[in-house]
């Protein structure tokens, strides 16, 4: 077990050049990756800030669920390795593991499953809140308002004082939003609801919801539902993302944790965060045929084309991201499955891929096909339109949001996030009547 993060003896000596004065900032130390200078006292002392904007260099929270090495291209959850859970695990092993902090025995899960199964029916005057919707809306602006409007459905949940309405309100979330984004689809087809099912797994479960229809048996395939399941376990933390920021800003002011999820999701539907699997369909769509790769892969070398391509590297891995090797397995197996061989977008990924995996220029630049890579190509294959690929990102996340948004609360140093600014504006001003302007 790694040491709690603490205090050292070092500290980082600070100068001020303007008049020679210096200060001591203590040194903390977590249990992996960098150490940070605390500067919660720097404004107090020097009456400066610290700019950082977009807080690429700043620790915002301290936190015991995911760790990343981006130059190592290592990502644990509670310190186990992404690869091994997606192996050996399955998504409700894991979100329990994110919720409570260790892996559960067999009773554990069972009652942890079966308190996750009982709760994804959604209340059925919510029924009427889809058809408030437009046909043609988009399903995470489905999502957002539905999520949203949990909190006036679930009043028994929303004291975050209480510690247990904190947990019934963890496993509602995790347990509804699959039904949630299921009828979301199902909304756009002009389909009827699907129920949930008590029999059926998670993963299986979002499936049934969202393909099955009443006028025949649904049959479900145990391929798809395995490459469901981990993407659900690569995409369920990833450390202190946009979305994850958000809601722990929400939550920071005390809001319930169904407004808080809804903020996520709004954060996550951002093309520069969730889209990026959807991304990689409209590029492909742009290379259009095989023959042309090699033409679009010299355009993505040429610094001064404004082409780029899409699901290769990562901003935070530098080396290959750890989830996608586990994905490309789980991409080839469906695409077996399915027979799609010869769906002529899915023949242009393959072919991509391989051709790009042996050149060197991407071999030493490390852009390394990433999990939207195959990702995006396996929801594809399964039938998903790209509109619901950021949707389904959003049902792994949850678990991520609902223990970063947990953990938060029981802080006991949480505060309200109040981040600060560099004030570039006007300095102050007379005011001037009308016909004294201009």
């Amino acid at each position: 077990m790694k040491k709690a993060p603490s205090a050292t003896a070092d500290s980082f000596t600070l100068t001020d050049n303007r008049t020679g004065r210096s200060w001591e900032l203590p040194i903390i130390d977590g249990s992996e990756g960098p150490s940070v200078m605390d500067v919660r006292k720097f404004y107090a002392d020097t009456q400066m800030f610290t700019y950082d904007p977009g807080f690429t260099s700043t620790g915002s929270c301290e936190s015991k669920l995911t760790f990343i090495d981006g130059e190592k291209g290592v990502l644990l959850h509670r310190g186990y390795k992404i690869e091994d859970l997606a192996e050996h695990s399955d998504f409700m092993e894991v979100c329990s593991l994110l919720l409570y902090g260790e892996l559960p025995d067999a009773k554990q899960k069972a009652a942890f499953e079966k308190a996750i199964t009982y709760h994804t029916m959604l209340h059925e005057q919510l029924n009427y809140l889809y058809r408030g919707f437009r046909r043609d809306a988009h399903p995470m602006a489905i999502m957002v308002g539905v999520v949203g409007a949990l909190s006036a459905f679930y009043h028994d949940s929303t004291d975050i004082t209480d510690p247990r309405q904190r947990m019934i309100a963890s496993h509602r979330l995790i347990a509804k939003m699959p039904t949630i984004a299921a009828m979301a689809y199902k909304f756009s087809l002009g389909q009827p609801f699907v129920y949930p099912r008590n029999d059926l797994s998670y993963a299986e479960n979002f499936l049934y919801m969202t393909f099955s229809v009443p006028c025949e048996e649904y049959e479900i395939n145990p391929v798809l539902a395995r490459a469901m399941d981990r993407i659900f376990i690569l995409h369920a933390d990833h450390e202190q993302n946009a979305s994850t920021s958000t809601v722990r800003i929400a939550g920071s002011s005390g809001a319930n944790p169904f407004a808080c999820i809804a903020a996520g999701i709004a954060s996550l539907w951002g093309p520069a965060h969730g889209g990026a699997n959807e991304a990689v369909l409209q590029m492909l769509q742009e290379i259009g045929h095989k023959d042309r790769i090699p033409e679009f892969l010299e355009r993505a070398k040429d610094r001064d084309d404004p082409f780029r391509l899409m699901g290769f590297g990562h901003r935070v891995y530098k080396n290959y991201d750890p989830r996608a090797a586990v994905l490309r397995e789980s991409c080839h197996a469906v695409l077996g499955e399915l027979g799609v061989e010869h769906d002529p977008l899915l023949e242009l990924a393959i072919e991509l891929e391989r051709i790009a995996l042996e050149d060197d220029y991407f071999a030493e630049k490390k852009l390394f096909p990433n999990v939207d890579f195959y990702s995006g190509i396996i929801l594809k294959a399964m039938g998903f339109p790209t509109s619901m690929f950021t949707v389904l990102f959003a049902v792994a996340r949850t678990v991520g949001w609902v223990a970063q948004w947990k953990e938060m609360i029981e802080d006991p140093s949480q505060k309200i996030s109040r981040p600060r600014q560099l004030y570039t504006g006007a300095t102050q001003r007379n005011y001037l009547p009308m016909d004294q302007r201009g």
